[in-house]
C-alpha cells in the first residue's frame, strides 16, 4: 500500500506538473483513472502530493498523457529529487511539521523577529538557553541543539540563500544567557551581516507604533517556478503555514515596511558595535 508522505517544495511542484498535463490532455480525473486502471482517488492523492507516484505509476501518467523528451525525463529527474531525505529528517523525533524541510529549499528568506535572534542566526551557546526556555529535559536540549547548528550551516552552502532579517532593537537588550553569551552572539551578527547573502536591519525603539507588533513572521521564496511564496508563524498553539497568495501578499507589505523603518546595513553594523560596548558594561 503506498504510504502518505510529507510533500516536500518539488514534490508539489511534480504534483502541480500532472495536474495541468492532465488538463492540457483534457482528461478528467474520472478518465484519467479509467484509462490508467485506477481509482479516481488515487489520481487527486497524487496530484494534491498526498501520495507520491512510484516510478511504475509516474511513466504510466507520462505515457497516457503523451509527454515527450525532454519534458518526461526532467520530470522523472524532478521526481528523483522530490523525494530524497533531507539532513532534518534525522530529527524527525523533535520536528514533526515540514518547516525544516521547506527551509532547506527555499532560495530567499525574509524574517522579522521581536523576540530573539533568528534561529539561522544563533550561536550554540544563544541557541541552548533558548531552547532551556521551553524545556528542561537535557538529552532533549543537546538533540535540538545539534539539530540549530546543523541547520545554521544552510548560509553556508553553495549556492546559498539569500537572508534578510529585521530585529527588533530589544533583542540587543534581552541577555539570554549573560553577558558573555550576549557578546559572543553580537560578534556573530556582525560576522553575519559581512556575509554577501545575508541583510541584517534593526528596527529601533525610537521608530515607536509599527507594523510588526503583533509577532514575527518568515516568508520564504523558492526559486523561481518551482513553488509560491510561503509564510510561516511559530506561535505556542503550533506552526502556521499561510499559503493564499492575498494573506501572503499582505505579509509582504508588512515586512517591506518594516524595513523601511529599520536602520540600513550599514547603520545597523554600527548600532551591533555599540551593542558589544553595551554588553560589556562600557556603554
Amino acid at each position: 500500500m503506498v504510504q502518505p508522505h510529507n510533500p516536500t517544495v518539488r514534490g508539489r511542484r511534480l504534483a502541480r506538473e500532472l495536474r495541468d498535463l492532465r488538463e492540457r490532455a483534457a482528461l478528467s480525473h474520472e478518465e484519467a483513472a479509467r484509462r490508467l486502471g485506477w481509482s479516481r482517488q488515487k489520481i487527486m492523492r497524487i496530484e494534491k502530493a498526498i501520495t507520491k507516484a512510484n516510478p511504475h505509476d509516474l511513466n504510466a501518467i507520462l505515457e497516457l498523457y503523451g509527454v515527450t523528451s525532454p519534458k518526461r525525463e526532467a520530470l522523472v529527474q524532478l521526481s528523483r529529487d522530490a523525494w530524497k531525505r533531507g539532513w532534518w529528517t534525522a530529527y524527525r523525533d523533535i520536528y514533526a511539521g515540514t518547516y525544516l524541510s521547506l527551509e532547506d529549499e527555499a532560495a530567499r528568506f525574509r524574517e522579522w523577529q521581536p523576540q530573539a535572534v533568528p534561529g539561522l542566526l544563533q550561536t550554540p551557546d544563544y541557541a541552548r538557553e533558548v531552547i532551556k526556555s521551553f524545556t528542561t529535559d537535557e538529552a532533549h536540549i543537546e538533540r535540538r541543539l545539534a539539530a540549530r547548528v546543523t541547520r545554521r550551516s544552510l548560509l553556508s552552502r553553495d549556492p546559498a540563500p539569500r537572508f534578510h532579517a529585521v530585529l527588533d532593537e530589544a533583542i540587543l537588550f534581552r541577555l539570554v544567557g549573560g553577558r558573555e553569551v550576549m557578546r559572543t552572539q553580537v560578534e556573530s551578527l556582525l560576522a553575519d551581516g559581512r556575509r554577501p547573502n545575508v541583510a541584517l536591519q534593526i528596527l529601533p525603539f525610537a521608530v515607536g507604533r509599527h507594523p510588526g507588533l503583533d509577532g514575527g513572521f518568515t516568508i520564504l521564496s523558492f526559486e523561481e517556478g518551482v513553488d509560491p511564496d510561503i509564510a510561516y508563524l511559530e506561535t505556542t498553539a503550533g506552526d502556521l503555514y499561510i499559503e493564499a497568495e492575498d494573506d501572503v501578499d499582505r505579509c509582504r507589505v508588512r515586512f517591506k515596511d518594516l524595513s523601511a523603518l529599520a536602520l540600513s546595513p550599514d547603520e545597523t553594523r554600527r548600532r551591533l558595535e555599540r551593542g558589544l560596548r553595551e554588553v560589556a558594561g562600557n556603554g
